[in-house]
């Protein structure tokens, strides 16, 4: 089987593909869209465990030759915490805990909800919209600005930048590579400005714990550590709330019996974020990962180095975990989602995504209740990715 066969299909409504393949086996060796192997994970518990597993690395190191085709950042934005193991994963996310904390992104919510207002504002001047591009997309992009302390007059190019890395235009070969060469340029301009002019931000808070080293001079980052932290928050930060956010709109478009009682109590979404996240995650698959010796996953032996992904998704609709997982519960409780992650890699900014998208619907459904889908179902778009889902639009009146 190749990846391709079942593109559309994960593309428009991957739980049936991934129903079919939970049911057959738990791990499947499959061809990917570079032509090499790919082990998907599918079912809750092997996945869990596999998030938790030492021995699946995240250092593309251990491929094997030739095994490792995906875009590649140059190293002031490679050195992140997506590509690293312990000890440098350890030592980078002990430092940044420091200064992320619960604390310091529960007071921006008062900022979230302003910007939220600002925005519902402006779509009331009209009575339809695309919901995606006036309010799931600005908003994350001006919270995670706001977070690391980018002025209102770049945050424009910010979302620019990563829309090019994420959705590559085929017309435009290159400006995925000047996105990111934009992306360095301005971080380090922006770093630049923040030593010299620190402010009660995130970046400011992390530039301090790069320039002012343990005793010992080891527990620190170093500058590409730096610049690749800030580049990692930004745009993971800002894709996968948008997402969230589109398609739980969607998701009670979908389910009105539920759309009606959050309508009612728009104090119960702080509640139920989690099974949104649970039932229509932003992220297919976690982050690809390769085996440092031969190891076996739910019976099936995956050689050392060949590219091993687990489905988020899946897991999250497996009914040995979530009965009647196909069902949007409002009472259900979702905790042990693996939306998220789990194990050494669980999201650093499960908080904040939780806080956005908590603030984005219950602000949305009060200023719009009558809130409605404004094409036909059919007709909208999903971004052309196996690893991110999303709307490309949603069409929405009020």
């Amino acid at each position: 089987m190749t990846l391709d066969d079942r593109t559309s299909e994960l593309l428009t409504d991957p739980y049936p593909v991934y129903d079919k393949l939970r049911e057959a086996a738990p791990v499947h060796r499959i061809v990917g869209p570079d032509g090499l192997p790919v082990w998907i994970v599918t079912r809750y518990e092997d996945v869990r465990e596999a998030l938790a597993d030492p021995r699946l690395s995240l250092d593309k190191r251990h491929a094997t030759p030739g095994g490792y085709r995906g875009f590649r950042l140059p190293p002031a934005l490679d050195a992140n915490m997506l590509n690293m193991d312990p000890p440098d994963h350890t030592r980078i996310r002990r430092l940044v805990t420091k200064t992320f904390t619960a604390r310091r992104i529960e007071r921006l919510r008062e900022p979230v909800r302003r910007i939220a207002d600002e925005l519902l504002d402006a779509m009331a001047t009209r009575d339809r919209t695309d919901l995606v591009v006036s309010y799931a997309a600005p908003l994350p992009i001006h919270t995670i600005c706001e977070l690391l302390g980018v002025p209102r007059e770049a945050r424009r190019d910010f979302r620019d930048w990563t829309d090019a890395l994420v959705l590559p235009d085929p017309a435009r070969p290159q400006a995925a590579k000047e996105a990111v060469g934009s992306l360095i340029a301005y971080v380090s301009t922006l770093l630049e400005h923040k030593r010299a002019q620190p402010g009660d931000d995130l970046l400011s808070a992390l530039i301090a714990v790069r320039d002012e080293p343990g005793a010992d001079g080891s527990d620190r980052l170093s500058e590409d550590e730096l610049t690749s932290l800030a580049f990692l928050i930004l745009f993971v930060g800002y894709e996968n709330t948008v997402q969230l956010i589109g398609t739980s709109v969607l998701t009670l478009f979908r389910n009105p019996r539920q759309f009606a009682e959050l309508r009612e109590n728009p104090s119960r979404i702080a509640a139920v974020v989690d099974e949104f996240m649970r039932y229509e995650g932003p992220a297919l698959l976690g982050i690809r990962r390769f085996p440092i010796e031969d190891l076996t996953i739910g019976g099936v032996t995956v050689p050392a180095g060949e590219t091993v992904m687990v489905s988020l998704a899946s897991a999250n609709r497996d009914p040995n975990r979530f009965p009647d997982p196909d069902q949007l519960d409002l009472d259900r409780d979702a905790q042990g989602h693996v939306a998220l992650g789990h194990g050494l890699h669980y999201c650093l900014g499960a908080h904040l995504a939780r806080l956005e998208t908590e603030i984005a619907l219950t602000a949305l459904l009060e200023r719009f209740p009558r809130l409605a889908l404004d094409t036909e179902e059919s007709a909208l778009r999903w971004r052309p990715s196996i690893r991110t889902r999303g709307l490309l639009a949603l069409p929405v009146r009020y």
